[in-house]
């Protein structure tokens, strides 16, 4: 398979059957779902499910830039930024309490790289700093999703990861970072307890 076949592959739009049947899934794994057109319909919709004065932490992601919900939290909106609060912190001296202010805040925002055709999410990360919060620390989880992130099954998300995310992310990581990037943990959520996760599925291409 050459790269021009591996990234239309993984970047192409799911038609609407695909999609419904997906959503149908999700919500059979304790998933709440709801479905937008674009990137401003998706901030809306995450930033509407937040009560004003929530602690909140918006995990490192490329589709929370692109959506324009990382600045709408964390510059001086009516929400408590758990990341503002971690990142005056010192690393070196504060790890562990770094760690408690971004594992356990009432709304966690992020994103995933791949959902499959039968409502597993797969989310992929080097160090694992948000897979914690992700899977059981904080209260409530919003994930904003391009549905161009949608696989038909386990094997093939974990393609999508190595063959396609990552190397967007090593990129990414170079540029911001001067290092590389790679896969050190991976999260797979299969079933939630209704009502904690919130997926927000939008038809326009976003992140990795």
């Amino acid at each position: 398979m050459t790269t021009t076949e591996t990234t239309e592959r993984f970047t192409a739009l799911p038609d609407e059957a695909t999609l419904a049947a997906t959503v149908v899934a999700l919500e059979e794994h304790g998933f709440s779902v709801e479905i937008v057109d674009d990137l401003a319909d998706a901030r809306r919709a995450a930033l509407a499910r937040i009560p004003e004065g929530s602690t909140v932490m918006t995990n490192t992601s490329v589709t929370l830039q692109e959506t324009g919900i990382e600045d709408a939290v964390n510059g001086g909106g009516p929400y408590e930024s758990a990341r503002n609060k971690m990142l005056a912190l010192d690393f070196q001296t504060q790890a562990q309490d770094m760690k408690v202010i971004a594992g356990q805040p009432d709304y966690a925002l992020g994103s995933v790289h791949a959902v499959t055709g039968d409502g597993t999410l797969v989310i992929a990360s080097a160090s694992g700093s948000q897979l914690a919060t992700y899977a059981w620390g904080a209260a409530n989880v919003i994930f904003v999703v391009g549905a161009q992130k949608l696989v038909p099954t386990l094997d093939a998300a974990h393609e999508r990861v190595y063959q396609h995310s990552l190397k967007l992310e090593d990129a990414r990581a170079q540029a911001a970072y001067g290092q590389h990037s790679y896969v050190g943990k991976v999260l797979e959520i299969h079933q939630e307890l209704p009502g904690r996760i919130h997926i927000i599925l939008t038809r326009q291409p976003v992140g990795f």
